[in-house]
């Protein structure tokens, strides 16, 4: 009787453990780092790689933020009814300078882990497929516009930061946008090596190949007059979004990848002013693919509907980071436990 008790108790543990999330309290202004643990957590396929790999351990664990995340995202996935151990993750990037105390900006807080990911990992081939997971290969391309040359550059971003207009604007505005052919001139030409000087120029990117998991970043702070001011407009932004749809043209003709359709499981939010801020998030639950909301160590189950009041408006949170994955939403659906 007593085994049965304790089995049917641990299957119901497990089981309301899979359809919630841990909560992160607030360390010395961490809610940034927080919010994006929980958006790492969302994005299971950096802890399923992490759990692979054996780190060799030694006198540096203390500021090897790659071994920590590991830790700390194994404490959140577990389910132990303790407070999540993200001090020693916490400690770790303040060792890397990225400062206890001190008010950061999210998506530069998230470029510098995946770079430290890459110098500390002992085991590259892993490294590098964690940054795989993010890297947006695309093709720039500078066309002068005196003698027509070409001139072509390859390279990758691990996020897409994208300007917002300060009225009205949307996510496939804001990328159509960003894709469209821009004029250098003036105090913005470039060197052209046909006719060897600076002459005025057309620059335009384009798409050779999009990851499994899409990072968007909405630039919504500006400089002004030497002073930084945040946009607090509306931009929309769907759950599902499909690049071949909306962005056909910004591919490049060596564009073979089929399967665009990206679904929302992670939205950074920044309430606040410019200089003084707060971040939550929403993320999507793995299995059940419910939305979850948290806010440091406070969390509870959310709708879509409420994620969209992130969009924006004078006072209120607004979105400032999306991470979308490959896949419809119900090709991801995970089967539920069962008795």
């Amino acid at each position: 009787m007593y085994a049965r008790f304790c089995s049917s108790f641990s299957f119901l543990s497990i089981a309301e453990h899979c359809h919630r999330m841990r909560g992160l309290p607030n360390y010395h202004l961490s809610c940034c780092v927080n919010t994006l643990l929980q958006t790492f957590a969302a994005t299971w396929e950096i802890g399923d790689i992490l759990d692979r790999w054996e780190a060799a351990g030694g006198k540096g664990d203390g500021q090897n933020v790659p071994l920590q995340l590991k830790r700390v995202l194994a404490a959140m996935n577990s389910d132990c009814p303790q407070p999540v151990p993200h001090r020693d993750f916490l400690h770790s990037l303040d060792r890397n300078c990225v400062r206890l105390n001190t008010q950061h900006d999210a998506d530069e807080v998230f470029l510098a882990i995946l770079n430290l990911i890459q110098q500390q990992m002992d085991d590259k081939s892993l490294a590098l497929q964690i940054q795989s997971l993010f890297k947006i290969s695309e093709e720039t391309h500078l066309q002068c516009l005196e003698c027509n040359s070409v001139q072509t550059l390859a390279s990758y971003r691990l996020s897409l930061s994208l300007c917002v207009k300060e009225d009205h604007d949307s996510l496939e505005g804001c990328m159509t946008s960003f894709f469209e052919h821009q004029e250098l001139t003036g105090i913005n030409c470039c060197y052209c090596a046909q006719c060897e000087r600076k002459t005025s120029s057309k620059r335009g990117v384009k798409l050779l190949s999009l990851p499994p998991i899409v990072c968007v970043h909405l630039k919504r702070f500006r400089n002004c007059r030497g002073n930084t001011r945040k946009l607090d407009c509306r931009v929309t932004f769907p759950e599902t979004f499909d690049f071949s749809e909306t962005l056909r043209e910004a591919f490049s003709s060596d564009f073979a990848q089929n399967d665009c359709k990206y679904t929302l499981h992670a939205v950074v939010v920044h309430s606040g002013y410019a200089m003084c801020g707060h971040y939550t998030a929403y993320v999507r639950h793995r299995r059940n693919q419910s939305w979850y909301y948290a806010d440091d160590s406070h969390t509870r189950q959310a709708s879509w509907e409420e994620v969209q009041t992130t969009y924006g408006g004078q006072y209120s949170g607004t979105a400032y980071m999306l991470m979308y994955r490959r896949g419809a939403q119900e090709e991801r659906r995970q089967p539920e436990l069962s008795g």
